[in-house]
């Protein structure tokens, strides 16, 4: 038995005959397409490769890594409503990474004609952050895969462990929306904030989330809630959308008591992302 569940995407328990050695050779993400990005400090050169893993009593499929999210782009797709201003004809691209008041925004969906920006949806990923050490886990669940592990820091016999840092990624990641969502709202678009089930639960019960609502178009805030369920074919787990709810800056600041006076023009939004897509962005399922 293994805490990891997914390990560079594969379902560690999966009916299906699986090559660990080429997984671990090839070290690659299904969903970025390309090279995991979680390495240790310690070891730069070595991937980490843990998507999700078991916790708690209740053996919750805790998703750790945002990039998961990233599944056959339906997270994209779910978010095609909120595009008022695409038409048929219009190109779709995805722009990553764009710095607006309050932080940056992980991805934004954006239709384009003759590379002229029509709209744009803002959307953001937040996996649960974790404490301590994965890596015994993951050094012993190679083991159990029949590798040799050089475990000079003591790794497959360490009583180290791992936690989910609930508190504080609920916390900044509200923080975070609030100030976002107020040049969101200033400017009539709208901001997607993606997580799983088990994380809005704890946010749910942590903060004063009784007045949102279900989603509406007209709010500028949503939030987009995903859970993991098992395949029928070979119990590999399948991202679904689960829930959608929504609200305003007000109602963020509701749960928080936060104001900020923080937020961005619509032009200066329309020029960077003009700046940021080419063919490279265009948004098709096979890749970003």
């Amino acid at each position: 038995m293994t805490n990891i569940i997914e390990f560079y995407g594969v379902f560690t328990s999966s009916d299906v005959e699986v090559d660990w050695a080429d997984i671990l050779k090839q070290e690659a993400c299904p969903y970025l397409r390309r090279r995991c990005v979680k390495t240790r400090k310690s070891l730069p050169n070595v991937t980490f490769g843990t998507c999700t893993m078991l916790y708690g009593r209740e053996e919750k499929d805790i998703i750790i890594c945002p990039h998961r999210f990233l599944e056959r782009r339906q997270i994209f797709t779910d978010c095609l409503h909120l595009l008022s201003l695409h038409e048929p004809g219009n190109e779709l691209h995805i722009a990553s990474e764009m710095g607006v008041p309050g932080g940056s925004v992980d991805y934004f969906l954006v239709p384009t004609r003759n590379g002229k920006v029509k709209d744009f949806v803002g959307i953001e990923l937040q996996a649960l952050d974790t404490t301590g050490t994965i890596w015994p886990e993951r050094q012993r669940f190679l083991q159990k895969k029949g590798f040799t592990i050089n475990d000079e820091e003591d790794f497959l016999n360490s009583d180290k462990t791992y936690g989910m840092n609930w508190k504080m990624t609920a916390k900044t990641i509200l923080i975070q929306m609030h100030h976002k969502v107020q040049t969101f709202q200033e400017i009539n678009k709208h901001l997607v904030l993606v997580v799983q089930n088990h994380f809005m639960d704890y946010i749910r019960r942590e903060f004063r989330f009784a007045h949102l609502k279900k989603a509406l178009i007209g709010d500028p805030a949503h939030f987009h809630v995903y859970k993991l369920e098992q395949k029928e074919v070979d119990k590999s787990l399948h991202l679904e959308l689960d829930s959608r709810f929504s609200t305003d800056v007000n109602g963020i600041a509701e749960c928080l008591g936060l104001q900020t006076d923080q937020r961005m023009e619509l032009e200066d939004i329309i020029r960077v992302l003009e700046q940021k897509i080419s063919s490279r962005t265009l948004f098709t399922l096979n890749g970003l």
